[in-house]
C-alpha cells in the first residue's frame, strides 16, 4: 500500500507539535486517530520512523529522512493547490474555443477587447467549424451550438435565443419583385444549406401546415456564405437575427412574409466536456459571453 498525504501530514504534525496528543489538537482530530496514522505510516514503509519514550518522541534515522521527503511533499502540494486557488481568482492559460464563424465575426469578434482588458492572463483561441466537432479531439475547451442539442455526453449551457427571419436585398426585390404569400415564394431564387438538410426548413407554413421545406436553387455550407450572397443581391435566404440585426437596421436586407413568419427561435449553447470543477478560464469566458448577449437586441 502506499503512503497517503493524510499520514504525511500526521507525520509532520506530531514531530512539529511536539507530541501526539498536540498534533492531534492541531489537526482537529482524535488522539487515537494521529496514532492509527502513525502506525499504517510505519507498517507501509516497513521501518521505524519514530521511538516513544514517556517524555519524548525521537525520530530515527529512517525517521529523519524521511520527514524531509514528507516536507518537500507537502510543500509542493500545497503549492499547486494555492496556485489553482490563484487561477481561480485569475483566470490564466490558454483557452480553444470553436464556432461556426457567422456567430465569431458577428458575436465574439466584438467581445474579444473587452474580455483581454478584463482577462489579460487567458490566451484565447478561436477556430470557427460550421459542423459539429469532437471536443476531445479537436483539443476545444468550449463549442458554441446553435440550435437543438442532442449529445448527452456534454455539458451544456443555455446562453440566449436567435429568432430566424426570411429575409433579401432592397435590390433583389426592386428587381424581382416581393412575393406577397407563402406559394408565391417558390417563384423566387431562394438560396440555403447544403447540409445538414434540416437548416433548410424555413420559419413558413406550407400548404399543409409544416415548416416549408426549400430545395435551394444555391447551397453552401457557412451562413456567412448566405449572409453575403443575399447581400448581393443573390437571392431570398433564411438567416438568424444575430446575424443580420445590423444589416436589417441599416436596410441592407429587408425581411419578407414577416406577418406569415413563424416565431422560431434558434436555441444557443455553449458546450463542454462534464467535469467535477470547471475551470476559471471557461467560466470567466461564458459569465462574459453570456452577459453580452443578454443585452444584445438579437437576443431580447
Amino acid at each position: 500500500m502506499k503512503t497517503t498525504l493524510d499520514e504525511m501530514q500526521a507525520f509532520i504534525a506530531v514531530i512539529d507539535a511536539g507530541s501526539i496528543t498536540a498534533a492531534a489538537e492541531q489537526l482537529e482530530q482524535t488522539t487515537s486517530g494521529v496514532s492509527r496514522a502513525l502506525a499504517r505510516l510505519e507498517e507501509k514503509l516497513g521501518t521505524t520512523l519514530l521511538t516513544r519514550t514517556t517524555r519524548r518522541l525521537h525520530l530515527t534515522e529512517e525517521g529523519e529522512a524521511f520527514l524531509e521527503q514528507s516536507r518537500g511533499i507537502v510543500a509542493s502540494v500545497e503549492a499547486a493547490e494555492e496556485q489553482i486557488a490563484a487561477r481561480r481568482e485569475r483566470p490564466s492559460g490558454r483557452l480553444r474555443v470553436d464556432a461556426a464563424m457567422p456567430f465569431v465575426l458577428h458575436v465574439i469578434a466584438p467581445l474579444v477587447a473587452g474580455y483581454r482588458v478584463r482577462y489579460p492572463e487567458v490566451a484565447l483561441e478561436l477556430n470557427s467549424s460550421e459542423r459539429y466537432i469532437d471536443l476531445l479531439e479537436r483539443r476545444t475547451d468550449v463549442a458554441i451550438r446553435i440550435g437543438p442539442l442532442a449529445d448527452s455526453t456534454l455539458h451544456a449551457r443555455p446562453l440566449a435565443h436567435s429568432r430566424l427571419r426570411i429575409l433579401a436585398s432592397p435590390a433583389y426585390l426592386q428587381q424581382h419583385g416581393t412575393p406577397k404569400n407563402v406559394a408565391r415564394l417558390r417563384e423566387h431564387a431562394l438560396l440555403g444549406f447544403n447540409e445538414p438538410d434540416s437548416l433548410n426548413h424555413w420559419p413558413l407554413r406550407d400548404e399543409a401546415g409544416t415548416l416549408l421545406h426549400v430545395r435551394p436553387v444555391l447551397a453552401v455550407s457557412s451562413g456567412e456564405t448566405l449572409r453575403r450572397l443575399a447581400l448581393e443581391g443573390a437571392g431570398i435566404v433564411c438567416l438568424s437575427d444575430f446575424m443580420t440585426e445590423r444589416d436589417r437596421e441599416a436596410g441592407t436586407l429587408i425581411e419578407v412574409l414577416p406577418k406569415q413568419t413563424v416565431e422560431i427561435r434558434q436555441p444557443i449553447h455553449a458546450v463542454y466536456y462534464r467535469n467535477t470543477a470547471v475551470s476559471a478560464r471557461i467560466t470567466s469566458f461564458l459569465d462574459y459571453l453570456a452577459q453580452a448577449m443578454v443585452n444584445a437586441p438579437f437576443a431580447r
